[in-house]
């Protein structure tokens, strides 16, 4: 087998551990449920929490972002508002951040991967439909910011996993003038937080047009799942936390980056293991507007 072959091997065998590695709470209810759109048929909506009643929801006269939350499921599976999930979202209400978690269509879901180039497009078409929902959630809060109690021009996208793959490359489309909602003139988010993530691009080396947002990076160095380096096969990337720090270092963006050594794909799912870092990253870097750097080496994510 030629070494191009090997490396296209690897590239597609990674898109399909993705997808195979995807597979007790009390009751915490939404304040409210809001359809935001219908798309192929699928009626997508958005649960918010709302900030706890009597939490501070202000730091020294600035005003805490809300989160828009993208589940994980490696495009096929996952929920919302999974149990899983509440506790972190109880949490952070209860440190005044209200939670905005959105629907996306799963565009790998009932799909059989066979590997090859072919199994890479259809990720890649997945994921990219993602990011057109999350653009759209995002244009329906921006237009009914009133009845959502939320600052349109405040807001925080965040994911885990697949999830976070979607916010990564959301956020990156946006830098790059590809939005795919009219979304006001210079809308930008406040920040991006991803547990577990990667940008999938097509056109090589992910590039800025623009800086991106502060953005915190949690990942496992030893994750099998979401790649956490850097893989390239002809223009195909798969460009994992590490590689995308070193861009953002380059070109002095802001970023926080946690790398939890030796450790795998259950980074993608330790928001409440790592609360501390998350309050930290959006107290400093968005609440207070600090150009905090953060390139932290972690030996076990519940130190």
């Amino acid at each position: 087998m030629n070494t191009l072959l090997k490396r296209l091997t690897v590239f597609a065998a990674i898109i399909i551990g993705f997808l195979t590695g995807a597979d007790a709470q009390e009751s915490y209810s939404p304040n409210g449920t809001y359809q935001f759109a219908v798309k192929d048929g699928n009626k997508l909506c958005l649960d918010e929490y709302l900030a706890t009643p009597g939490s501070e929801t202000s730091l020294n006269g600035n005003a805490k972002p809300s989160i828009v939350f993208v589940f994980g499921g490696g495009f096929k599976g996952g929920e919302r508002s999974h149990k899983e999930y509440l506790p972190w979202f109880k949490m952070l209400n209860d440190e005044g951040y209200t939670v905005l978690t959105i629907d996306y269509r799963l565009g790998m879901k009932g799909v059989k991967t066979k590997g090859g180039i072919g199994s890479v497009k259809q990720f890649y078409h997945s994921v990219s439909i993602a990011c057109e929902d999350l653009f759209s959630a995002t244009k329906y809060i921006i237009d009914n910011a009133e009845t959502l109690q939320v600052d349109p021009d405040n807001l925080v996208i965040c994911g885990s996993s697949a999830g976070a793959m979607t916010v990564l490359e959301t956020e990156w489309l946006l830098c790059n003038g590809k939005a795919t909602e009219t979304l006001p003139e210079g809308f930008r988010y406040a920040g991006v937080m991803s547990f577990s993530g990667a940008i999938l691009s097509r056109e090589g080396t992910p590039k800025y047009s623009k800086a991106p947002a502060p953005t915190a990076f949690f990942h496992g160095t030893a994750d099998k799942v979401v790649n956490y380096g850097n893989m390239r096969v002809f223009n195909w990337v798969f460009a994992g936390t590490d590689k995308l720090v070193k861009i953002f270092k380059k070109n002095g963006y802001v970023y926080n980056a946690f790398r939890f050594k030796d450790h795998r794909h259950e980074i993608a799912d330790s928001m409440v293991e790592t609360f501390a870092d998350q309050i930290r990253f959006l107290e400093t870097n968005i609440t207070r507007k600090v150009a905090r750097i953060v390139d932290s080496t972690i030996d076990d994510p519940e130190a």
